[in-house]
C-alpha cells in the first residue's frame, strides 16, 4: 500500500512562512523528489505554481515578487517565503530580500568528521565537538547562510561566521510573545564583495530534521 504525501504551511516565530512535504517513503528518492515539488506547486494560494531559477541558481516563482528559498534532505522538502517586495531585484543580493532555508537530519553523524572543513577556528571551539545536533545546526546555519547571500564562491570557514547559534524553537508557534526572544535566536555575519552584513538565525526541527532560517535583519516578514 502507498503511503500518502503530507503537506502543511505554517508561519514560523521570526514572521517567514514555511511550507512543508513529506511523506511518500515507500517511493524511489528520486521519484519522491519530483512528487514532493509537483505536491508543492499544486498547492499555492491561486492554484499552479511553477518554480524557476535565475542564473546564479537562485529559485523564484514565475510569476511571483517575493523571494523563496528551498530545501530538501532524504523524503523532507521545504520552502521558504517572504512577502512580496517589488521594491527590490530578486536576482540579486538585497537586504530587504535575504533569507535562505536549509534541513538536515538531526541525527547526521558525519558532520562531525567534517567539521574542520566548514567551521572557523573560533567556531570550533564555540560548538561542541562530541554533539552531533549542534553541529547538523551549524552546517545548516551556513547552507542557509551561503543561499541567503546569493553570492558564488563564499568560503564557508572565512566568509560566513557564525557568531552565536540559535536555540531549537517550535515548528509550530503558539505565540505566545515570551516565545521569541534574543536569547533563542542566533547571529552571524556574511561578508560580501568587502563587506559584511548580519544576519540572523532561527532552527525548529521537524520530521526528525534540523531546520535553520538565516534571514537579514531589514528582511520583509509577515507579520
Amino acid at each position: 500500500m502507498e503511503t500518502e504525501f503530507i503537506y502543511w504551511r505554517h508561519h514560523t516565530l521570526p514572521g517567514i512562512k514555511v511550507e512543508e512535504v513529506c511523506g511518500g517513503e515507500d517511493r524511489s528518492l528520486k521519484l519522491w523528489i519530483e512528487m514532493a515539488y509537483q505536491v508543492y506547486s499544486e498547492n499555492g494560494k491561486e492554484g499552479y505554481r511553477e518554480i524557476g531559477h535565475f542564473r546564479n541558481g537562485a529559485p523564484f516563482l514565475v510569476g511571483e515578487i517575493g523571494r523563496i528559498s528551498i530545501t530538501h534532505t532524504g523524503r523532507f522538502l521545504a520552502v521558504a517565503t517572504l512577502p512580496d517586495t517589488p521594491e527590490v531585484d530578486l536576482s540579486v543580493f538585497s537586504e530587504r530580500a535575504a533569507m535562505g532555508i536549509d534541513a538536515e537530519r538531526a541525527d547526521r553523524e558525519q558532520t562531525l568528521r567534517v567539521r574542520e572543513k566548514f567551521l572557523s577556528d573560533d567556531e570550533l571551539q564555540m560548538i561542541d565537538k562530541e554533539d552531533v545536533k549542534m553541529n547538523v545546526m551549524a552546517w545548516t546555519a551556513k547552507e542557509a547562510l551561503y543561499k541567503a547571500a546569493m553570492q558564488e564562491g563564499l568560503d564557508f570557514k572565512n566568509d560566513i561566521r557564525i557568531l552565536s547559534l540559535p536555540k531549537i524553537g517550535p515548528a509550530v508557534p503558539v505565540y505566545d510573545k515570551n516565545e521569541f526572544d534574543p536569547i533563542r535566536t542566533g547571529e552571524a555575519v556574511v561578508k560580501i564583495e568587502d563587506k559584511e552584513y548580519p544576519f540572523v538565525l532561527y532552527t525548529y526541527e521537524s520530521e526528525g530534521n534540523i531546520v535553520t532560517l538565516a534571514y537579514s535583519p531589514r528582511c520583509a516578514k509577515f507579520g
